[in-house]
């Protein structure tokens, strides 16, 4: 699990936009923000809040990416369906998952499994950790974002 102050881990993503984003020397700062699973009700409103907000982040010169496990032909179909603003980045391996820490034992109906953990990150431009959000809830959660992002 990565926390505030630690340096981000040294993994370099693709996202849908054709971007090449260096985790640990983004060079703006970075809102990486880890969801479940495209087109579901939660990571939908999620997804459109960040889209809602996309313009103050682009004023404030921060970058928000989303991630999850599902593939890029995933994404893009989420992307268009939605009309999203906010690039997405595949992590069907685990690897940035894994190293931020939010793949994770979940329990439903006393049936434990493997899952995304809500969680988001805000990255200076330096790659250092500001701020962790874990276990999100989705209401205001794009605005709080902002707000952390805009201080920062």
């Amino acid at each position: 699990m990565i926390s505030e102050g630690e340096k981000a881990p040294a993994i370099t993503a693709t996202a849908t936009d054709g971007t090449n984003i260096n985790l640990s020397a983004p060079g703006q700062p970075l809102v990486l923000y880890f969801y479940p699973k495209d087109d579901t009700s939660g990571c939908t409103r999620e997804a459109q809040d960040f889209t809602a907000l996309a313009g103050d982040y682009a004023k404030a010169g921060v970058k928000v990416v989303g991630v999850s496990r599902d593939s890029t032909k995933s994404h893009e179909k989420f992307i268009g369906k939605y009309g999203l603003a906010v690039p997405l980045i595949s992590d069907e391996d685990g690897s940035i998952s894994n190293a931020f820490g939010t793949w994770v034992e979940k329990s439903m109906y006393g049936r434990k499994y493997m899952g995304m953990e809500r969680a988001t990150y805000l990255i200076g431009a330096d790659g250092r950790v500001l701020k962790a959000w874990r276990k999100v809830k989705v209401p205001k959660h794009a605005e709080e974002v902002l707000k952390a992002a805009s201080d920062a």
